[in-house]
């Protein structure tokens, strides 16, 4: 029997904002392939997620190379235990750097940062240090943050209890998987929901709850890229020209027409990440 036939990637004769994918994870010609693919479908802006002092400037290089792409600057708690001095003052110098630049901002905010308990990859007080140390960043230059969250609701609440007022734009909790109460605290604080792919896994009912109790102007798309690749298309590689199927899950949970979620989501996403353009 040949391979099941998977359906055409709809478009929708509108934009999208794709918040959050690894554009720096796909070979130079997979990367100029997956841009022009995202186009096609109406994929006009894509913030492409620093993690690592080891891409910290591969992100700014993309983002600087194609006018669409946009980026952020932070260490993910993966790799909190690499976080120091010299770390934190690149990613200051360049925010600094780009302020006094007359061009366009490309840097649009301080990620991915947070917490993550599920993996053993950095010590949880140093994750909650790192944690604050970079959102102390993102209060001194006045941007948002993207925050991921797994297996550490109760601290990250507290973190974000305690800093958040603090924040002129709050930002998003990105591929939200954690419980009601982090996504209840997070909406008070200000902080909007980030869905992707997950949505329309099987096993992912916790999720879609989530979803269908977060109001439609506290959400954003996104795809995660290279990872979490939604249904129809599970199994591959994840890319931004996936996200329409992304934002039809969504528009179904939430019970209105794919048109309008996207034009809500995509002015969420503009209140957040640019607001300046």
């Amino acid at each position: 029997m040949g391979k099941k036939k998977r359906p055409p990637i709809p478009h929708f004769g509108r934009s999208l904002h794709e918040t959050h994918c690894h554009l720096d994870y796909m070979e130079p010609d997979d990367l100029e392939y997956a841009l022009k693919m995202a186009a096609e479908v109406g994929i006009d802006r894509i913030l492409t997620i620093s993690v690592s002092p080891d891409n910290l400037t591969k992100v700014q290089e993309l983002a600087v190379a194609y006018d669409q792409v946009y980026c952020t600057q932070g260490i993910h708690p993966h790799e909190a235990k690499d976080f120091n001095k010299n770390v934190e003052s690149r990613i200051r110098q360049a925010l600094k750097e780009q302020q006094s630049l007359s061009v366009a901002r490309k840097i649009r905010a301080v990620g991915e940062i947070g917490l993550d308990y599920f993996y053993d990859h950095s010590d949880p007080s140093v994750q909650r240090q790192v944690f604050e140390k970079q959102l102390a960043i993102a209060i001194d230059f006045k941007l948002p943050v993207v925050i991921h969250a797994r297996d550490a609701d109760q601290d990250c609440m507290d973190i974000l209890k305690a800093m958040a007022g603090d924040l002129t734009t709050k930002g998003v909790i990105h591929s939200f998987t954690a419980g009601r109460a982090l996504a209840e605290v997070g909406l008070d604080l200000g902080f909007s929901l980030g869905f992707n792919g997950i949505i329309t896994f099987n096993k992912s009912d916790n999720v879609r709850e989530v979803l269908a109790a977060t109001p439609i102007e506290r959400i954003l798309l996104e795809t995660d890229s290279p990872y979490l690749t939604p249904v129809p298309y599970r199994g591959v590689t994840n890319e931004p020209k996936y996200l329409p199927f992304v934002a039809q899950k969504v528009a179904e949970i939430k019970q209105v027409e794919t048109s309008e979620l996207i034009d809500v989501c995509n002015a969420n996403a503009e209140f957040i990440f640019w607001d300046d353009l």
